[in-house]
């Protein structure tokens, strides 16, 4: 089954993507401040297509742990003017990395495709129908809290049996309210209200996913679960990104939303051919 998202098909259940990471924020915890102004965020996501990314996804509110929450005018003060300037320049899917269901919509009328929402329309009660409405495609991430305390002492009995049962939730009020179910894809939430074990955990039982009958994302690259492996900081986490990013891909089709796009697209062109996608 073939996706069509802004004229270009995907091949979801089969073959493997890149999302380039474009956060037009001060305070994420990689690339924080770098791309703020709208000029360098332009220049940003002219280089993402450059490097080979299929889709790219913008943010403009961190979700890392202890962020500071941004209000609605705020972050569409971040995003439309660099959507006016995307415009006509960009023949990628553009994402957009919010749980604000005005943010969606007025990005959505400037030309987004895919919302993806960190709570899984669980925190802003119009987002599903904003989703549904429009007709676009929808990431449903799996998360507990908010970014601000999603850490405190997660606990679960069954990380992996807890994670599909809540995510399902997320797509019951997806579908309850008109999204169709083929503009659905998932995401476990890695680093999302999860410790190290629990990280590992899921991403050992990866395959399980697939069950739901959904395409999958998954945004593993530097996070801190990394770090701790090999003793890094965020910018100096490549390695272990790409090594992450192989095992996902070598296990089950997946988006991966990265920082590190050139490297990142080339691992993926190498799995895809193994598995008899080549381009």
């Amino acid at each position: 089954m073939n996706f069509l998202i802004n004229g270009k098909e995907f091949d979801l259940f089969n073959k493997s993507y890149t999302m380039g990471i474009l956060n037009i924020t001060p305070d994420s915890f990689s690339d924080g401040g770098k791309y703020i102004k709208t000029e360098e965020a332009l220049k940003r996501a002219l280089n993402i297509i450059n490097e080979g990314a299929d889709i790219i996804d913008i943010g403009a509110e961190s979700s890392r742990p202890g962020a500071t929450p941004v209000s609605e005018e705020e972050e569409l003060n971040r995003i439309i003017p660099v959507l006016n300037l995307l415009k006509g320049n960009v023949d990628i899917p553009i994402s957009i990395d919010t749980y604000k269901s005005k943010v969606a919509e007025e990005s959505i009328k400037r030309g987004a495709t895919i919302i993806n929402d960190i709570y899984g329309f669980k925190k802003d009660k119009d987002m599903a129908k904003v989703v549904a409405d429009t007709g676009v495609y929808c990431v449903l991430m799996h998360m507990r809290r908010d970014p601000n305390n999603m850490h405190e002492n997660p606990k679960y009995k069954n990380v992996l049996v807890e994670v599909i049962n809540e995510l399902e939730e997320s797509i019951e009020i997806a579908l309850k309210c008109g999204v169709k179910k083929e503009k659905i894809i998932l995401d476990p939430g890695i680093g999302f209200a999860k410790d190290f074990n629990h990280n590992l955990e899921l991403l050992k039982k990866i395959e399980e996913f697939k069950k739901l009958g959904y395409p999958l994302l998954l945004g593993v690259s530097r996070k801190r679960f990394i770090g701790e492996i090999l003793g890094t900081e965020p910018s100096d986490r490549l390695e272990g990104s790409l090594a992450v990013a192989s095992y996902i891909a070598s296990s089950t089709p997946a988006i991966l939303r990265v920082h590190d796009v050139k490297e990142t697209s080339k691992t993926l062109k190498i799995i895809n051919a193994i598995n008899g996608f080549r381009e």
